[in-house]
């Protein structure tokens, strides 16, 4: 595909695009709504249940700096064709899983497949716009994708009280097979000898070697890690310790945080370019996201209400993550886009993983040996003392941002 390409073959590309990261978000977040069934399901605690969430991320995030070359190099529309049908079987295995390794194998096949849908989005904003337009066109796409968030939530908890969480996965399955096919038929790869791609290696190593990179890398990562880990799987069950709620109360409490992720996504993408400050917006993003998340476990007595609120103001400020990857853009050259792309969310989707091992394990560490229709029970307060890993890395991050070089004016 071109930049010259029909306008309504761009927009219907990205538009497929950008549902097929709302697709893989919805995946990457429902784990948090089966916690309990998955449990006794599969007779585990929450250490197995955080890996088994994982292998999503680990596939995911192992296999950007390679999607990203190969989309610069090959075009989207073999790939994202292919990769919503692979995540598309691999919803179905979950669903039909009756062993926990089955269920591994499904969770695993959606990460292969769902690791190409944010950089899909973002090669294919890349190759068919103009390069003012990224960064809301970055918004675009990243609030379709938190809005499959939104749907992983409440509408996918009331979804499993009638078809369970299996008749769910086959539900998703049918989803991606129907992105997979409509993208074919819209999508156009680049004309022959077109493509401006570097090789893996080559444009691997550019953007490795500068600085830049690795603090796009940690600050979007930091930014993203409480979305992944508490939103996308521990939020639910502690809300519902922590105040008693049942599911779908426990999750529309939760979606407040991607409520404010979706608004802050389209507020950074009208304003970033007229902006031009990336310090400036990186470090008050980060700042109040980081401040916000951590009042929401660690000051005592806050209403419901007020912890609806601080998730909110979370998700809203969070979104400046983007920064990271409009900084990365504009600090590496235009032929290794896709690569830096790649590297940074490498970064992003892995710290997914990696936190919620580290939550599961921290849960794990401290159980009381409660249990109830078959899962462990974990009170508030070890909740909360999992959740303190997610401040210390969003302070990280916000220092991150405040090293960002600014980009240069012609």
């Amino acid at each position: 595909m071109e930049q010259g390409a029909k306008p309504w073959r761009a927009i219907a590309a990205f538009a497929l695009a950008s549902g097929f990261f709302c697709y893989g978000f919805i995946h990457r977040v429902a784990p948090s709504v089966m916690v309990g069934e998955l449990m006794a399901e599969f007779a585990v605690g929450a250490a197995v249940l955080g890996n088994l969430a994982a292998l999503y991320f680990w596939a995911y995030a192992g296999l950007q700096i390679p999607v990203g070359v190969l989309l610069d190099r090959l075009g989207p529309r073999r790939l994202i064709s292919g990769a919503a049908a692979i995540a598309a079987v691999g919803s179905i295995i979950f669903g039909l899983a009756d062993s926990l390794a089955m269920a591994g194998a499904g969770r695993l096949l959606i990460g292969v497949g769902a690791a190409f849908s944010w950089v899909g989005c973002l090669t294919v904003a890349t190759q068919m716009f103009a390069p003012a337009r990224f960064p809301l066109l970055a918004g675009i796409g990243q609030t379709v994708g938190v809005a499959g968030a939104v749907f992983a939530q409440v509408p996918l908890a009331i979804a499993m009280e009638t078809q369970g969480w299996r008749g769910a996965s086959f539900f998703l399955g049918a989803i991606g097979v129907m992105i997979a096919i409509g993208f074919w038929f819209v999508a156009r790869d680049p004309a022959k000898g077109t493509a401006k791609g570097m090789g893996l290696l080559a444009g691997l190593a550019l953007v490795a070697r500068n600085p830049q990179t690795w603090l796009c890398a940690l600050f979007s990562m930091s930014l993203t890690a409480p979305i992944q880990a508490f939103a996308g799987l521990w939020g639910i069950p502690y809300l519902q310790t922590a105040y008693g709620l049942d599911k779908v109360g426990a999750g529309q409490v939760t979606t407040f945080i991607f409520y404010g992720w979706i608004a802050g996504a389209v507020l950074f993408g009208l304003v970033m370019d007229r902006l031009g400050r990336r310090r400036v917006a990186a470090s008050i993003g980060a700042g109040l996201a980081t401040a916000s998340f951590a009042a929401t476990f660690c000051l005592p007595g806050l209403s419901l209400g007020a912890i609806s609120g601080l998730l909110f103001l979370h998700g809203l400020s969070a979104s400046v993550m983007l920064t990271g990857f409009v900084v990365g853009r504009e600090q590496n050259p235009p032929a290794a886009s896709g690569a830096s792309y790649g590297l940074i969310n490498t970064h992003v989707v892995g710290i997914g993983a990696v936190m919620q091992i580290i939550i599961g394990a921290v849960l794990d560490a401290y159980w009381g040996g409660t249990t109830a229709n078959g899962a462990r029970v974990y009170d508030a307060d070890t909740y909360r003392l999992a959740f303190l890993s997610l401040t210390v890395l969003g302070t990280a991050g916000f220092l991150a941002g405040l090293c960002f070089k600014e980009p240069r004016r012609d």
